[in-house]
């Protein structure tokens, strides 16, 4: 039985409609906004004169949008998905699951409302306040008991590997969300943290690194290691590896922190334990990146001809580079040019726009005829040009930040001899608006992407309904 027919007698697969097509659309929103924010930095007019639309306002709208909305309702459907394929049994609970999309959904209008009218607690990525953290954290436990009791009752005997992956996530991201969260409220849109000064720092960016470390890999690494077997339609390069590879970044990825607070009040000795931390994470990155690029062996003539494919694949080669990349800035010596400078939003695009968002796109694309009784998506041809636009805008972006980034950090460091500033900070400002502009135009090529990629999972979700043919890559867990 194929996996769409089998889907529709046996598993709950509308919460995972539901998320999937909510991915789609908050991604829209929520890179267009990202657009309007790289305007405002060589247009500042953009705002309009308008308080709501100012940058300091919409940019964290803007990360929470692409990191919490986006990414995190393509990881809801895709482990939803996952968890009832592998364990070939139903979700725990239809009213749970129903819940967290509900209660996800207002938690990200919650912050579309309060973020522009100025509501933060200024911590980074973690900005909303005390009463929508504690509906996040309500959610996220329904989110737990949902996944773990399904993996209790699952009618298989082993737990795949994805499921690990995807199970460290939850459990982690709900302790560094409460633990960050814990604040003094004032008022009903005003607290205060409970900790104080290089201790409050220490922990935001305990919860920061490892909301980038667990929320934005662990949990799509867990995609990839489902999804990128089932496009294949090959097994899993080494089961083994895949195992060594969850033991050794669950491990380290939580000490690393410490290398976003180098030259800080910081003790020297933590930053230097997040430095080294850094470093030893790159080996085992670098083994999941290989393990699931190695999946192809045997089937790399299936990139000339599956668009969804070179998603998958082309976003594990841009996490191989910026976890080579992350390491490397963590060093404290390459980290007092990089810091502070657009260096540091390349490095994170590298890995937002070229892992995160091309691993949930190609598993989003994979996951539609599926979900919605189709042999296979509306227009092949449009996943491809969505692919190229999506390749090329992110080469732009990055590129761009990497030069801008370098640029800023050597003329901040030039000095003249008898010991002042070779640059204004205005002038080194000046010096990047070319490359602003270009990260602006990535930015279109990839929002454009998205709009294309709406219109493909629209006519494809309202398309007749065919005779499923078996396939090979959708053939069933």
């Amino acid at each position: 039985m194929s996996e769409t027919s089998q889907a529709q007698h046996d598993y709950n697969y509308k919460v995972v409609r539901q998320f999937t097509i909510m991915t789609v659309v908050w991604g829209i929103v929520g890179m267009s906004l990202g657009v309007l924010i790289a305007a405002q930095l060589f247009a500042p007019a953009l705002n309009f004169d308008i308080p709501w639309l100012t940058y300091s306002r919409l940019r964290p709208l803007h990360t929470n949008s692409v990191i919490f909305a986006f990414g995190g309702c393509a990881l809801f459907a895709a482990s939803y998905y996952i968890v009832q394929r592998t364990s070939q049994v139903r979700l725990f609970s239809d009213k749970l699951a129903a819940f967290t999309f509900w209660g996800w959904q207002a938690v990200i209008v919650s912050a579309v409302i309060t973020l522009p009218m100025g509501y933060t607690s200024s911590k980074e990525y973690a900005e909303l306040e005390w009463p929508i953290d504690i509906l996040i954290t309500l959610v996220w436990v329904a989110y737990c008991i949902n996944f773990f009791g399904t993996l209790v009752i699952r009618k298989t005997s082993h737990i795949y590997v994805a499921n690990w992956f995807l199970g460290a996530f939850m459990l982690t991201v709900a302790v560094l969300h409460i633990g960050n969260s814990m604040v003094v409220p004032v008022s009903f849109m005003k607290s205060y943290s409970i900790y104080a000064g290089a201790v409050d720092a220490m922990m935001q960016w305990w919860y920061g690194h490892n909301a980038v470390g667990f929320f934005l890999t662990a949990g799509f690494l867990g995609m990839m290691y489902y999804f990128v077997p089932k496009q294949a339609g090959r097994p899993v390069y080494s089961y083994r590896l895949s195992i060594v590879h969850f033991w050794a970044l669950i491990s380290l990825y939580i000490w690393a922190g410490p290398h976003h607070l180098h030259y800080t009040a910081l003790p020297d000795w933590t930053q230097s334990l997040g430095m080294a931390m850094s470093i030893i994470l790159f080996v085992p990155s670098w083994g999941g990146m290989i393990n699931g690029i190695m999946t192809l062996s045997g089937a790399w003539h299936k990139l000339r001809t599956d668009p969804i494919l070179r998603f998958l694949i082309v976003s594990l080669s841009f996490y191989g580079m910026s976890t080579f990349e992350g390491p490397m800035m963590a060093i404290k010596t390459v980290n007092a040019l990089s810091h502070y400078t657009d260096w540091t939003i390349g490095h994170v695009h590298s890995g937002a726009l070229g892992w995160v968002a091309m691993v949930t796109i190609g598993s989003m694309y994979h996951l539609v005829p599926i979900l919605f009784g189709q042999p296979k998506m509306y227009s092949t041809k449009l996943i491809n040009i969505h692919f190229w636009l999506a390749t090329i805008g992110v080469v732009l972006y990055i590129v761009a930040m990497w030069m801008s980034g370098v640029l800023q950090g050597l003329m901040w460091r030039a000095v003249n001899a008898d010991g002042t500033l070779t640059y204004s900070f205005v002038e080194s400002l000046e010096a990047s608006k070319p490359f602003y502009i270009v990260r602006f135009i990535g930015g279109l090529f990839v929002v454009t992407g998205m709009f294309i990629m709406a219109y493909n999972c629209y006519r494809t979700i309202n398309a007749p309904k065919e005779s499923i043919v078996d396939n090979p890559a959708t053939a069933g867990a």
